[in-house]
């Protein structure tokens, strides 16, 4: 694959002869004349979930860690582990996805993701900062370095964005579009319903609410990506190999199910290895049908956890899970909160 110019004096930006990948355009925006008009849509909603980390309060969050169990503080410091890592990459590697997207509509809301990644990573920082005890922050941000399988985790998904910078071929930019939706898309959840498994038992509150405004944003990029994927595949069906593509998710479930029992396992209330397996398997035969796939478990149809939908609204008026085009997420906006513009 060949990166794009910046600007291509030769380009064409006629509709007809738009390509997600693959167009000659001249990279310049002309966002009055889109392809993709889903791109429009979701751009609107993307710039709505406007939210600032500072502004959910932590206060009782701190008091509230020290009366954790244990079990639940080794969690909840591991989990956040992990989640620094992926948005750490994620801020660094859609950039290199843009560079070969010929859509200018697609290109404007891969910008915002990247933005939205890097608040992401801001919210851990506050969240670490402001909740766990000094001697164990630094533990936290290296813990990769002594956790066998988090380093695997880590190495396996780093390794494919690497693979597509080293040697940028089709193929290996084509595994890099669907491990960027398994990891918006799978990676995630189970640390996330830990923490609204906190919250249902009025524990971490504040936590929640920060992966809450996480949680929706991630759901947008699996939106951005399906609709990628899809279209990519529907105009070059052989780009993507099926096979392939069957085998990244099926090993993404199996790496799922093993993090998670080994940072959460049967020592919570109200998630245990039987739940975890359920749920992983659930997400990914959802994620699998997103991009037009098969399920590839058979009678994981239905969440373990529908009480923790509704504390993260994935499934309420501001829900950009199901029906995503047509969701108000009004309630999501945080930027009403943004205050002190008088005193600049």
């Amino acid at each position: 694959m060949e990166s794009k110019k910046i600007f291509n004096i030769d380009g064409d930006d006629s509709i007809q002869n738009r390509r997600i990948i693959g167009g000659n355009v001249t990279n310049l925006f002309n966002l009055n004349n889109v392809k993709y008009n889903w791109a429009n849509k979701l751009y609107r909603v993307m710039m709505e979930n406007f939210w600032i980390p500072e502004k959910v309060s932590l206060t009782d969050d701190k008091r509230c860690y020290s009366e954790l169990t244990p079990h639940e503080k080794e969690s909840y410091d591991g989990i956040l582990s992990f989640l620094v890592f992926l948005d750490s990459i994620q801020t660094n590697n859609i950039p290199n996805i843009s560079q070969y997207i010929t859509a200018p509509e697609i290109n404007l809301i891969l910008a915002i993701q990247t933005y939205q990644e890097a608040v992401h990573s801001q919210s851990y920082a506050y969240i670490i900062e402001s909740i766990v005890p000094a001697d164990k922050r630094n533990d936290i941000y290296e813990r990769w370095r002594q956790d066998k399988i988090l380093l695997e985790r880590n190495k396996y998904i780093a390794a494919i964005y690497q693979d597509f910078l080293d040697n940028r071929t089709d193929h290996n930019f084509a595994r890099v579009v669907i491990a960027n939706f398994l990891l918006e898309g799978i990676y995630f959840y189970n640390g996330f319903n830990f923490f609204y498994n906190l919250a249902a038992r009025s524990l971490m509150i504040g936590t929640a609410d920060e992966i809450k405004y996480i949680n929706r944003d991630e759901l947008t990029h699996c939106v951005l990506f399906s609709q990628m994927i899809k279209q990519i595949w529907q105009d070059n069906p052989k780009f993507f190999n099926e096979d392939e593509v069957y085998a990244m998710f099926a090993k993404a479930a199996e790496q799922e199910m093993a993090w998670s029992n080994a940072i959460i396992g049967d020592n919570i209330i109200g998630i245990n290895k039987d739940t975890t397996e359920k749920y992983t398997k659930f997400i990914t035969n959802q994620r699998l049908k997103e991009i037009g796939l098969k399920p590839i478990f058979k009678g994981f149809d239905v969440t373990p956890y529908p009480h923790l939908e509704k504390i993260a609204d994935t499934a309420g008026e501001g829900s950009v899970k199901g029906n995503f085009f047509e969701a108000n997420v009004s309630a999501y906006n945080q930027s009403s909160a943004v205050e002190g513009w008088d005193d600049i």
